[in-house]
């Protein structure tokens, strides 16, 4: 019943218009290739995977940026909505996260790991099996202004992935995207 239905580009963090800006910075893995497979380390453990969120590096923030916002979403769940691996704020110097740095218990100082679609940190691929391949979006904005609230005055803490994407109005200074995939 659900091996046609996915969630789509269309309400992609990368497509919401509080999210628009130059796409400047070039967003990159040392543990896969641009539209490359996500290896089972990275799955979640329900699927078989250890739960480590990639390696990431991006080019130097633009000018007057105050904070970089890091979202991961799965495109292809079988969801109204891009299903939300991951919301980190990360200090606008940073320019790397090392393999893990995404968990809810190790991030390093300069990110603050938010809640995603289930529990907080990173959540690994674990599609449907026989759901066919699911693209993931890694997608990085250069906030000109800190994220201080989710929509609606809600605390970051607190607020559901989904609240804190709606808080983001911009503007956006520059951002990168690297998709890869995972399939079981």
């Amino acid at each position: 019943m659900l091996r046609n239905r996915r969630a789509g580009e269309g309400r992609l963090a990368w497509n919401l218009p509080g999210f628009a800006g130059p796409d400047s910075v070039r967003l990159r893995s040392s543990d896969f290739e641009p539209e490359g497979v996500l290896s089972r380390a990275h799955a979640g453990r329900r699927a078989g995977g250890e739960n480590l969120s990639p390696a990431l590096s991006w080019t130097a923030a633009p000018g007057r940026t105050a904070q970089w916002l890091l979202v991961i979403q799965d495109v292809d769940s079988p969801t109204r909505l891009p299903f939300v691996h991951c919301v980190a704020l990360l200090d606008a110097d940073r320019v790397q996260l090392a393999r893990g740095a995404l968990g809810a218990d190790t991030a390093p100082a300069g990110v603050r790991v938010l809640r995603s679609g289930m529990g907080r940190g990173y959540v690994g691929p674990m599609p449907i099996k026989g759901h066919g391949p699911h693209r993931y979006v890694f997608q990085i904005f250069a906030l000109a202004e800190p994220l201080r609230a989710a929509d609606g005055g809600v605390d970051l803490e607190s607020a559901r992935a989904k609240t804190v994407l709606a808080g983001v109005r911009g503007p956006v200074l520059g951002r990168g995207r690297l998709d890869g995939f995972y399939t079981r």
